[in-house]
């Protein structure tokens, strides 16, 4: 665990020496404010956030594999991966660390969004569940999208085919599960509606935090850094 750690803590300083973590952090809050003033502070309209995060969960499927494309094609294209792989750190301890490094970052891209509810808690009385739930659906889907992009990142040194391979498996994830659940039969449909993401993200936008849901996308984004541990230890091998 420490080594773990020890990672993550790089990991996360790392992106604030490169301009791509500025770019996105900069992108990710001028994007939000546009989201909350257009649609959370409009005269007339019911106060909520919900509207923003619609358009996250959505906007997340290229924010993180922007963020998750360089985590280890990065290493291996620098030639850093050789030291890192010869180190006492094993390959779950290195998987491990370059994701909760890129979450850290995910997370401190939220933090100044939490302005957002304070302002619309002292305009108005809005209903604090649902800001709570959503805050944790965007977390819970982010954790997902970035452990995808942390096996594509493992299976290549380009950072470009890390970001095009993880985007194509995001749309086809969600996607598949959403048009299968429409024409398998029963019990199929159900099995098929039950992996998909939108639908579950339906209960957070409703205020609805279902600890089934919760198990569901921490269970999606062990067995996704597990992999990527799976092929550096392959690699190490070699």
């Amino acid at each position: 665990m420490s080594a773990a750690l020890a990672i993550a803590r790089r990991e996360l300083a790392s992106f604030f020496r490169i301009p791509l973590g500025w770019i996105v952090t900069a992108l990710f809050l001028f994007l939000s404010a546009i989201a909350f003033f257009q649609h959370s502070l409009e005269p007339g309209r019911a106060a909520t956030l919900q509207e923003f995060f619609t358009m996250w969960w959505s906007l997340l499927s290229v924010i993180a594999p922007a963020i998750s494309m360089r985590l280890l094609a990065e290493e291996t294209r620098a030639g850093t991966i050789e030291p890192l792989m010869s180190s006492p750190a094993s390959e779950v301890a290195i998987a491990a660390g370059k994701y909760l490094g890129a979450v850290a970052f995910l997370v401190l891209c939220l933090a100044p969004t939490l302005v957002f509810p304070g302002v619309l808690l002292s305009l108005s009385r809005p209903d604090v569940g649902p800001i709570i739930a959503g805050y944790l659906g965007m977390i819970l889907l982010g954790m997902a999208y970035l452990a995808v992009g942390l096996l594509f990142s493992a299976l290549t040194s380009s950072q470009t085919l890390a970001f095009l391979g993880t985007i194509l498996t995001l749309i086809l994830l969600e996607r598949g599960a959403t048009e299968a659940a429409a024409y398998l039969p029963e019990p199929w449909d159900s099995v098929a509606s039950a992996l998909s993401m939108g639908v579950r993200l339906a209960d957070f936008a409703k205020g609805l935090i279902d600890t089934r849901h919760i198990v569901f996308f921490l269970g999606v984004s062990a067995w996704f850094v597990l992999m990527a541990a799976l092929v550096l230890r392959i690699r190490r091998w070699r």
